[in-house]
C-alpha cells in the first residue's frame, strides 16, 4: 500500500517538474576593458521565448580555477532551478553564469576585481551587466537583481553587494574567499608574480572583513537595504573567515542568516547550498 502511495504521488509530482524545464544557453560580448571576448551562460526559464516578459536575474559566480561552465556541469544549477520553479520554491528567473577564470591558474587571470592587467570589476559593472540585461529582458533594478557564488565568487559577490549595495537585493555566499591575509590560499610568503600571485593580492585588497570594520554609518545603511545569506561547511579551511564576516556584521547591525553545515570545500556541498540559495534570492526579490 506504501508503495502505491509513493509510486502515485510520483506519478503526480514529474508531468509538474517537466512542466518547468528552462534551458541554458552559451553567449559572448568582446570586452573592451579586458581587450578579449568573454563567453558566459545563461539560464532561461521555461517558456522564455513565448512569454515577452522581463525577469529577475541571479548573478551566479565561479571559483578560483574553475570558469563559466562550471555551475552547469558540475553544480548541476540547471536541474535543481527547474526543480525549485516547479515545486514554487523559487520563481522564474533568469541567472547569468559570467567568465572570471580557469583552471590554469598561474597562467590565466581569475578574480572579480580590478588587478594590474585585468580590470574584471569595471568589465563587470560598465559592459558586462549592461550587455546582459539589455539582451534578455531582466527587469533590471535592485528589487530584482541578486548575486551569489562559492569561494572565489563567494568573495567576488559579497564584495560587489558591499561595493554597490543600490543594485543587489540579495547575497548569497558560500564558503566565501574573503581576505587573504592569513594566506588562506596560496601561502602569505613572497612568490613570483604570475596570474596566481595578483589574484591572491586582489583579494587582500579588496578585503569583505576590512570593508565592515572601516564602513561608515552612511555605508552601513545601505549595507542594510541587502539581504545576506552567508553558508560555509564545519570542515571548510574557509570557516573562520565566513564567522568573522557574520560577526562583524552583527556587531554593526548588519543583519545576516548564517548557516555552518556537515561538508567541506566541494560540489556537493555548494551543490546542496543552490536549494537553499535560489529560494532565498527568491524571497528578497520585490514583489
Amino acid at each position: 500500500m506504501k508503495k502505491a502511495f509513493f509510486l502515485l504521488s510520483l506519478a503526480l509530482l514529474l508531468p509538474a517538474l517537466s512542466a518547468h524545464a528552462g534551458k541554458v544557453v552559451t553567449d559572448s560580448m568582446q570586452s573592451v576593458t579586458l581587450g578579449s571576448e568573454v563567453k558566459f551562460n545563461v539560464y532561461l526559464p521555461d517558456g522564455f521565448d513565448q512569454s515577452g516578459k522581463k525577469y529577475p536575474v541571479v548573478y551566479l559566480l565561479h571559483g578560483l580555477s574553475d570558469d563559466y561552465q562550471a555551475w552547469v556541469q558540475r553544480g548541476n544549477m540547471q536541474t535543481v532551478l527547474d526543480e525549485l520553479i516547479g515545486t514554487g520554491e523559487a520563481c522564474e528567473m533568469i541567472v547569468v553564469m559570467p567568465n572570471a577564470g580557469g583552471p590554469d591558474i598561474r597562467n590565466t587571470w581569475n578574480g572579480y576585481f580590478n588587478m594590474p592587467g585585468w580590470n574584471y570589476e569595471d568589465f563587470f559593472f560598465k559592459e558586462f551587466l549592461p550587455f546582459v540585461e539589455a539582451k534578455y529582458r531582466v527587469i533590471g533594478d535592485k528589487g530584482h537583481r541578486a548575486v551569489m557564488g562559492l569561494s572565489m565568487g563567494g568573495g567576488g559577490s559579497t564584495v560587489y553587494a558591499q561595493r554597490h549595495p543600490d543594485l543587489f537585493s540579495s547575497c548569497y555566499a558560500m564558503s566565501a574567499w574573503l581576505d587573504n591575509k592569513g594566506g588562506e590560499v596560496g601561502g602569505s610568503g613572497n612568490a613570483k608574480k604570475d596570474c596566481f600571485y595578483y589574484v591572491r593580492e586582489a583579494v587582500r585588497n579588496h578585503s569583505a572583513l576590512d570593508f565592515i570594520d572601516t564602513a561608515d554609518e552612511e555605508t552601513l545603511s545601505r549595507l542594510r537595504t541587502v539581504a545576506w545569506f552567508i553558508d560555509c561547511g564545519d570542515d571548510d579551511y574557509l570557516l573562520d573567515l565566513n564567522v568573522a564576516l557574520h560577526q562583524k556584521m552583527r556587531n554593526h547591525k548588519v543583519k545576516s542568516e548564517f548557516r555552518v553545515r556537515n561538508g567541506v570545500h566541494n560540489w556537493e556541498y555548494w551543490h546542496l547550498a543552490l536549494r537553499w540559495a535560489f529560494p532565498f534570492a527568491t524571497r528578497n526579490f520585490s514583489e
